[in-house]
């Protein structure tokens, strides 16, 4: 609001991915056969990240919070301290693709029982304890994945996204592009599929003798994912991982 609020060409709303629909009929622009693109930016914002505050940072000490929006939803901090152990190892094992999640896990209800988790410093203290230094990634802090997991967990960040791509469709007008850039495996393994699957059209038999052309898919995929390039990478770090995809509605 501060940058663009006095733009005319910038409508600022606060929302989820999962209410992009009602955003654009809020806005009116349905009424005008929907929008010409959609772009989705799938990364927690580096203002974000960088303030405290918002718990989201394992560098630098806060409230253990997490959530994207403060005003809903329990925070890291609430449900580190009742969840159950093997909920705390699934969520950092199947949201962090972290390794070592059952040790920590194990970690963080022994460490509870003496004292609730309150900082983003406790935590990722005793993260990087319960993983063996010769299993620490060099230039890659040990709490990153547990962080990650958490965060998507709190957030319900991937049904959040599995929801909002099908209403990007819809709204778009014919012609009309989608681009989604993400950056971890698991939210580009959603897109690529629902692109895949759009592409390709009605789901039918694979022994039917349907022709593509009756298969009726939505989009069309506009070439290769894309990466950051070295230049990009260089002057920002955290493109490193992102992915983007693009398709186009076909009608």
């Amino acid at each position: 609001k501060q940058r663009f609020g006095a733009d005319a060409r910038f409508e600022i709303k606060r929302g989820s991915f999962s209410q992009l629909r009602q955003l654009v009929q809020e806005s009116g622009w349905m009424q005008a056969g929907g929008v010409d693109g959609v772009l989705l930016d799938l990364g927690v914002s580096s203002p974000q990240l960088d303030a405290p505050a918002r718990g989201f940072s394992f560098r630098k000490d806060g409230d253990l919070d997490m959530r994207m929006d403060p005003d809903a939803g329990q925070s890291a901090a609430e449900w580190l301290a009742k969840a159950e152990e093997y909920d705390i190892r699934k969520v950092l094992y199947e949201y962090g693709e972290e390794r070592f999640s059952k040790r920590i896990a194990r970690n963080i209800v022994k460490t509870r029982k003496e004292a609730p988790l309150r900082t983003t410093a406790q935590l990722a203290a005793l993260i990087r304890e319960a993983i063996p230094a010769k299993y620490q990634e060099k230039g890659k802090d040990p709490a990153t994945r547990s962080f990650q997991g958490i965060r998507i967990f709190i957030n319900d960040e991937l049904n959040d996204v599995k929801a909002c791509l099908p209403q990007a469709i819809e709204v778009l007008k014919p012609g009309g592009r989608l681009a989604v850039i993400s950056f971890h495996s698991l939210e580009d393994r959603i897109v690529k599929r629902f692109m895949r699957n759009e592409a390709r059209g009605d789901d039918f038999p694979p022994d039917l003798p349907i022709p593509q052309s009756a298969l009726s898919p939505s989009i069309k995929l506009i070439g290769k994912l894309i990466r950051a390039s070295d230049q990009e990478v260089a002057e920002n770090p955290r493109a490193r991982s992102a992915v983007l995809r693009v398709a186009e509605k076909l009608h």
